[in-house]
């Protein structure tokens, strides 16, 4: 063996490799958007002065925790009309708009929350290429035109979130009866 070959393994065995193998066990959870749970939860608190901060931080980290899940659970693709096309064609199994509201309606509303309610909305409903459908969080017996709407589709999994008179892109309509189940 030559002196360069000694003198690699030396150094890869005996500093590099074991740098390599404890960073590749490092196990690191998922980066959740800090800056963003704390605007949902300041804009869900808003909607009544008797909710909670903490109840209001716990929605907000629920939802980006459980769209992450969703995310990976239904293997998504950018942009989201090409991920529409893959459910079409059977390449994917889930991923469009109400998949994503169905599933967040479901989780969240098997929760509990003691000062929110959850609904359905829609636009351009019945409309195959331009329906579009989303959660929205309300104020417990509130009206969902003052609602929060929350959109993981819009955006390719990036959540989209804002008070529903202030999203101009669609005119949003209730679906309260969706038929989506608890």
């Amino acid at each position: 063996m030559s002196m360069s070959q000694h003198l690699f393994r030396l150094v890869f065995f005996r500093l590099l490799f074991p740098v390599l193998f404890l960073a590749g066990c490092t196990v690191t959870a998922p980066l959740m958007p800090q800056k963003n749970m704390t605007q949902l939860s300041t804009l869900l608190q808003a909607l009544d002065e008797n909710i909670s901060q903490v109840e209001a931080m716990q929605l907000s980290r629920d939802i980006f925790e459980h769209t992450d899940k969703l995310s990976k659970a239904f293997n998504m693709t950018s942009p989201p009309l090409w991920h529409n096309f893959l459910v079409n064609a059977g390449i994917r199994e889930k991923g469009l708009c109400y998949h994503w509201s169905d599933a967040l309606y479901v989780y969240l509303s098997q929760k509990n929350y003691a000062s929110f309610d959850f609904h359905l909305m829609g636009a351009n409903i019945g409309e195959y290429w331009y329906e579009h459908n989303v959660l929205v969080v309300i104020e417990k017996g509130g009206k969902v035109e003052e609602g929060i709407i929350i959109d993981p589709w819009r955006d390719s999994e990036k959540l989209y979130f804002s008070k529903v008179n202030e999203d101009t892109q669609y005119h949003w309509q209730h679906r309260e009866n969706r038929g989506c189940q608890r």
